[in-house]
């Protein structure tokens, strides 16, 4: 063999190497079965920088291991070591992929095209995430893709009274320390769809207590004030002068007792901001920065919203991993998403897909470090 030969073959397995190291690896096991005994795969996603896992059941987001500046790992991303934990807990959402419809429709009443639907409500008056049935209590169907997995749900016509068949796929990639969500929605009727994933983060640790002290920046001039009810009045609202400001970096816990009503309305932050840009181009949504450990999650997306919630009705029922109960405000929702209740907001952009139409948004999170100050 000329010494032509073994160089180009050395470089043709380096090539190759790099090639597996920037693709990174996927890996899928049989986490357990529901009670019902449908297995539940789980994918384990892997980069040279992070690593995360999404399973099947509720399309959700189980884990992401990330390093601080000092490079030590830790899952930022509320949850449990068991799927017979996620099986139990109907309240929280953790990780899930929350549909129909995510977050809230006023009376779980809309109509379209002048027929009238009903969704069973499950969150005082209104509906919820889909209703008690949502997308994230089921098994979705899933594959492997480059750099990731798509999970696939197919809804039927009159699911939790929402018509059509809806046809849902969630895409998770991973590329280096950026995670990428790709949803796709197509129906056989007009229908309304509003999906989102619904992550705790917690950029300290999972176990490391309360987020009140990270510094969250949104790229939002406005937000879309609620009622008792949590349901907007309809009017895009300035942050100016309130404490949802956020358009330059702030400490999430200064202003969470605010006696501002809103805050007060929403027993902290619970809030949809409206995000500055054209929506359909992935554009800035959030910067969230935690100052001990260092790490950094930057949120872009193509939606025109964005739900920040500071896990307000956490109450230590529920204990995640290394046994920690999760307590009020030990963790926070950045649910990318078009606004809540817009079947009913004819002002607010509009959540009918009608046939024939396919329904995309992306959303990404990317992680990174900052130095010490």
């Amino acid at each position: 063999m000329t010494r032509a030969v073994k160089f180009f073959g050395m470089m043709f397995v380096m090539a190759m190497a790099l090639t597996a190291v920037a693709q990174g690896e996927v890996k899928m096991s049989i986490w357990g079965q529901t009670k019902e005994g449908v297995a539940v795969p789980i994918y384990t996603l892997k980069s040279a920088q992070i690593e995360v896992r999404v399973m099947a059941y509720g399309a959700k987001l189980v884990s992401i291991r990330t390093p601080d500046r000092t490079g030590k790992m830790a899952d930022v991303v509320l949850g449990y070591d068991k799927l017979e934990d996620y099986l139990n807990d109907n309240a929280t959402h953790f990780g899930s992929v929350v549909g129909r419809y995510g977050n809230r429709i006023a009376l779980g009443k809309f109509s379209i095209d002048g027929k009238s639907y009903q969704i069973p409500i499950n969150n005082g008056v209104n509906a919820l995430h889909g209703g008690p049935m949502g997308f994230d209590r089921f098994v979705w169907q899933a594959h492997e893709v480059l750099n990731g997995v798509e999970f696939t749900l197919v809804s039927p016509d009159g699911d939790m009274g929402f018509p059509g068949t809806l046809t849902a796929k969630v895409k998770y990639t991973l590329a280096g320390s950026t995670l990428r969500i790709d949803y796709t929605a197509t129906s056989d009727k007009a229908t309304v769809v509003n999906l989102t994933n619904h992550a705790y983060f917690n950029l300290r640790g999972d176990d490391q207590g309360t987020i009140l002290d990270e510094h969250l920046e949104l790229n939002a001039d406005r937000f879309t004030p609620v009622d008792s009810g949590l349901i907007p009045t309809g009017i895009l609202a300035p942050v100016a002068g309130t404490p949802l400001d956020f358009r330059k970096p702030a400490v999430v816990g200064a202003r969470i007792n605010s006696d501002h009503e809103q805050i007060k309305l929403g027993g902290g932050y619970d809030h949809n901001f409206v995000l500055n840009g054209n929506a359909g181009t992935l554009r800035l949504a959030a910067i969230m920065t935690e100052p001990e450990s260092g790490r950094k999650m930057t949120v872009e997306t193509t939606e025109p919203g964005i739900q920040f919630y500071t896990g307000n009705f956490l109450d230590g029922t529920f204990t995640g991993r290394h046994g920690v109960k999760y307590e009020k405000h030990t963790g926070f929702c950045l649910e990318t998403q078009h606004f809540p209740d817009s079947p009913n907001q004819s002002n607010f952009p509009s959540t009918v897909l009608r046939p024939g139409v396919t329904r995309h948004s992306t959303t990404t999170f990317a992680f990174s470090t900052t130095k010490a100050e």
